[in-house]
Formats: C-alpha cells, structure tokens, sequence
C-alpha cells in the first residue's frame, strides 16, 4: 500500500461535508444547477480550472502539465439524483420532495474533489480531466459530454461506483463486460371493450395482457442459455378504467438485460414474435416499440492492469476483489469506454449500521469512508497512467 494520495482526516471531512451538502439539495438529471455551483465552488478553492455548462449542466476541470504533448487521463463522476422521496431518517435527507441521492452520485462527486485536491499535491507530468457529468440515470449524460468535447485529446478514463454489496476497503477490479444492454420495450394491446358479464361480446385487452406477461418470462427460461445473464421484466402494466368494464385497451412497460448482442438480438426478436401473435391467438391488435439503452460497460485489458495496480496501492492486494458475473444494471460510462480504453470499478461502502437498502431505494445509504478509499484510487490511477504512457515515449 502506498503512503501517496491517501486523504488524511481534514480532507475525508471536506469530503463528507460536500457530500451531505450535496444530499441535502439532490437534483435530477440535466436540473443539477445547484449541484454545478457547489462543485465549482469547490473547484475555486482548490485553484482547479474549469469548463461549465458542458451538456447543460456538466463541468469539465483540468490540472496538470496543459499540454496537449502530454499524456492525459480523464477521471469521472456522476452528478445526479433520482425521482424518490427519501425514508432513510438521516440528519441531513434530501429536502427536495420527490427526489433523492439513493445510488450513491453524492459520494462519487465528493470522491472526484477529493482526487483534485490530493493531484494538487504533487506535480504532475502529464494533465487529468476531472469530468463532472449529469443525467447518468435517465438520459445518457456521457454521450452529451463526449458530443460536447469532454474526451479532447484524453488517452484514457477512469470511474467507479459505490457499491453496497462489499466492504469498506474491498475495490472491485474486473477486465471485460461488468454491465449490461439496458433497453426498454412498450407494448400496446387494443382489444374490444364491453360489459364485463359479456366477455363473449369481447376482445379483453387485460387478459391478453396477462397472457403476455407470463409468455414473456420464457424467453429467458426456454430461449436463451442458462449460462448468459439475462433478465426480461415487466415493471408496468396499465389497462381498465372499472371494475365492470372490460378494457379495450392496455399497455405493458419493462425493460430487457443482457451482455451479449446475440442474445440481445435473441430477445428481441422473441418479444416481437410473442407480441405479434396475439392477433392469430386472440383477435387482440398489438404494437411493440423497442427503445435502445446504454452499451454494456467494456473495461480495457491494459486500462484494467492499471486500475488494478492503483486499487492495490489503495487497499492492498487482499482488498482488490474480481467481479464474478457482469452487473445487469446498465452504466452509461460505456459510451466513454466506446472512444477511448478506461476502467470502471466498484468501491466497497457496507454500512451495518444503516437498514441494508439496495440502491434506487428511498432507504438507500453508505458507508461515507468509502469517500477516502475512492479519492485515493482516482488519484492514483491517474497518476499511474501518466506514468505508465510517459514511459512508453
């Protein structure tokens, strides 16, 4: 482990103090106006030059050399919150109704702050980029960012996100496909409405709805290999207006994981064959509209070797653990990763002392010494890629 770019008490507390402020007042995606003016506040205070405005909302600062000549590493963060109404109890919740930090966005800002004022330490021979990036959870805030020139002459990047499942000082560090293709599906049923004690007079948009949502589970039972992550869920479902009326109309809403673009492939075709044949089946007419989400998260074999190296400087090599099975949440620091190699990792924040709540939930918190453990990897990834590309020269 290394004694360099290890935060000491003063700067976890600034850390932890933005991240509160930041969860106090929690913004969502491309709304994050007070959430930029803290950061570059922030950003003043520790004479870090910047860039505002870029994709609405978003920040671009850079430290170093400012030389195009060399090397430069971008380290990003995510800046915004979700639509939940906040149940953890907390001393400082959210005081924004309806929205809330439970996934953790508040602690990765104050974690890249964090690796900007421990870079400030040393002199640099080479120039980072500190990308403070909006709407990951909805809106695809990376592509924005890169559309905008986030990546300009950037030779790698580097992220990570909290994670609840491991511990404080654990750092998950896997090459290859840790995430996955997050597309969603609508599916409209017009059936023939009618008097619910005449179901012969009818075409019923509910049970076809039914039927489809119990049809469609099979096409990750039956369809595809076991082997392949995949999940297909319905997360809505809406039709009728009455308990005696039945309906000429429903909608079905869900979302498709997979990590394959075969099986993707697969599942779509499937969900638009099962949809279809509702008509031959039940008379019912059907649509389906598929909306392409993020690519899977790809990390870089060498981007990984050297995100690898920093985490044992971090926690040492007991501490850096490998990702078993890919993640089906989607992320989309892999349009980042689709320009340029890079790194995404997962920090451990278990906290026993708060009710275990997976993220997206309104009782969502962690561990804030994660902040450290996440500070010091920013910095020290960075760092090591400088290095490691001067040496190449």
């Amino acid at each position: 482990m290394s004694t360099l770019y290890q935060p000491d008490k003063k700067l976890f507390s600034w850390m932890r103090d933005i991240r509160r402020d930041l969860h106090r007042h929690p913004e969502i995606g491309f709304k994050e106006f007070r959430t930029a003016e803290r950061i570059k506040e922030k950003l003043k205070e520790l004479d870090i030059p910047f860039r505002s405005g870029i994709a609405g909302t978003g920040i671009v600062a850079t430290l170093g050399k400012q030389s195009p000549e060399a090397p430069w590493v971008a380290l990003r963060a995510d800046m915004d919150a979700l639509p939940i109404e906040e149940k953890t109890g907390l001393s400082f919740s959210s005081k924004n109704t309806g929205v809330m930090h439970a996934c953790g966005h508040d602690g990765h800002v104050a974690m890249l702050l964090g690796a900007g004022a421990l870079l400030k330490q040393t002199e640099l021979t080479g120039n980072v980029v500190l990308l403070f990036q909006p709407s990951e959870e909805d809106s695809g805030g990376a592509s924005h960012m890169i559309k905008q020139g986030a990546l300009e002459n950037v030779d790698a990047i580097f992220g990570g996100h909290i994670d609840r499942h491991l511990k404080v000082g654990e750092i998950a560090v896997e090459p290859g496909i840790i995430s996955a293709y997050t597309d969603r599906f609508d599916i409209e049923i017009r059936g023939r409405g009618g008097h619910a004690a005449k179901p012969h007079e009818t075409v019923d948009s509910i049970v076809v709805a039914s039927l489809l949502v119990m049809s469609i589970q099979t096409l990750v039972s039956r369809e595809v290999n076991p082997s392949h992550p995949t999940v297909v869920t319905v997360g809505r479902i809406q039709g009728g207006n009455a308990a005696n009326v039945i309906a000429d109309h429903a909608v079905l809403q869900g979302t498709i994981r997979t990590t394959l673009p075969t099986v993707r492939n697969k599942i779509i075709s499937g969900l638009t064959r099962m949809v279809d044949s509702m008509k031959d089946l039940y008379g019912a007419e059907t649509s389906v509209k598929i909306t392409k989400g993020y690519p899977p998260i790809i990390n870089h074999p060498e981007a990984t070797a050297i995100a690898k190296d920093a985490a044992e400087q971090v926690v040492g090599p007991h501490g850096v653990i490998g990702l078993p099975h890919p993640s089906l949440g989607g992320e989309d620091f892999s349009y980042y990763l689709e320009r340029i190699p890079g790194c995404f990792v997962r920090f451990g924040a278990k906290d026993d002392e708060h009710k275990n709540a997976p993220a997206h939930s309104p009782f969502f918190h962690f561990n804030e010494k994660v902040l450290t453990v996440g500070a010091s990897f920013l910095a020290h990834a960075a760092a090591t890629t400088v290095t490691r590309i001067n040496e190449l020269k």
